[in-house]
């Protein structure tokens, strides 16, 4: 039996005795989304950049590298494209069954591993054993001075409906600007606020910390907005 990275992550919460309701307050991600996770029905949620973010907020909250648990997914996407096009009929019809039979090992192999990153980041401090992590209103006082609190981190990810230039300042740097064709997305990273400016509102995606704010602002008009740790989103 395969144990994909979002079963791995199921582990991990309940390890620490922490409901998935719980779970969805303190990370402001809806618990429907949680709940696909942790079924690896990815596809539930919206897209991939939206997965991304969700799962990097999902993992600093259980303590976990969300650059090891990003890996862990993509390690397993080839996998889950197999799988997609074999459920609607669409696998290649010349495929040997040797090579379907690889396939399949190799599917179990990637789910293998997803579990083992997990594992062993948990061995080696990665997780914080058994306490949940704390509540985003009292880091830690006793970390390093060069230790970054993961929970004090948004992620801003920016789907465009349309195209659309974005201004990014993050932790109030410089602005960096980017232009979204429609489909494009990214996802934009700070340690303690994101202001955000779209040339036009209505026209894309906003999504804090894997909350779906919709397609804010009126289409024609530029739309800002700045999101800090601990201001709830509107």
């Amino acid at each position: 039996m395969t144990i994909g990275v979002g079963h791995a992550l199921k582990k991990v919460r309940e390890s620490r005795d922490l409901e998935l309701e719980e779970a969805a307050r303190d990370t402001r991600i809806r618990s429907e989304f949680l709940q696909a996770i942790e079924a690896d029905d990815f596809d539930r949620l919206l897209g991939d950049v939206h997965t991304r973010g969700c799962l990097r907020t999902y993992a600093s909250y259980l303590r976990l590298s969300p650059e090891k648990v990003i890996a862990a997914y993509e390690s397993s996407m080839p996998a889950r494209s197999v799988e997609a096009a074999g459920a609607q009929g669409l696998a290649p019809p010349e495929m040997p069954t040797l090579g379907r039979r690889r396939l399949r090992d190799n599917h179990r192999l990637l789910g293998m591993i997803a579990a083992t990153i997990l594992v062993l980041a948990a061995a080696f401090g990665v997780l914080s054993a058994r306490q949940p992590a704390p509540a985003p209103a009292e880091p830690e006082t006793e970390a390093p001075a060069a230790a970054v609190d993961p929970e004090l981190s948004i992620t801003v990810t920016i789907t465009a409906r349309e195209p659309v230039d974005v201004t990014i300042v993050a932790d109030g740097g410089e602005p960096d600007r980017y232009r979204l064709e429609a489909g494009e997305g990214r996802s934009f990273d700070g340690k303690g606020s994101i202001k955000v400016w779209l040339s036009s509102g209505g026209v894309a995606r906003v999504t804090v910390n894997g909350r779906d704010l919709g397609f804010p602002g009126v289409k024609g008009r530029p739309w800002e907005d700045t999101f800090a740790f601990g201001t709830p989103s509107p």
